[in-house]
């Protein structure tokens, strides 16, 4: 017997526990940090080897006293102890706020706050195509 999706039905939301590469959040946030960046892709990896820089350790010190910060730091990557803080990342005109979910982990916040905004065309004026030689002007 073949079930029938109803039109408009939505996939119940995922009730297990997030697993990152086969960890829970929970376990990874005991790892050190280089534990932590072999489990991270080559990209992240390498960021976290040549070290955090100053800005960086600023913000994981004020992350770990506060639930929200605001930041201008674009380049950082979501470690497991951030998740279900409330961040505000900087796109060049203004805060985005962003909650830190545990899908997040390994990506960096910029991925988060783009800088920018999706294109809405309107449509064509007047001498922008040549049917519009045959559209009356009044």
């Amino acid at each position: 017997m073949i079930l029938a999706k109803k039109a408009g039905s939505k996939l119940p939301k995922r009730k297990e526990e997030f697993l990152y590469r086969g960890r829970r959040i929970s376990d990874l946030a005991k790892l050190s940090i280089e534990e932590l960046a072999e489990l991270l892709p080559a990209r992240q990896r390498r960021s976290i080897k040549r070290g955090l820089m100053k800005e960086n350790k600023k913000l994981l010190a004020g992350l770990k006293n506060k639930t929200s910060v605001r930041t201008h730091i674009r380049n950082m990557i979501v470690l497991p102890d951030m998740v279900g803080k409330s961040l505000e990342i900087y796109n060049g005109k203004s805060f985005e706020k962003v909650e830190v979910m545990p899908e997040m982990v390994g990506h960096y916040f910029g991925e988060f706050a783009l800088t920018r905004a999706r294109v809405q065309h309107g449509a064509a004026g007047v001498g922008a195509t040549r049917s519009s030689k045959y559209v009356p002007l009044k």
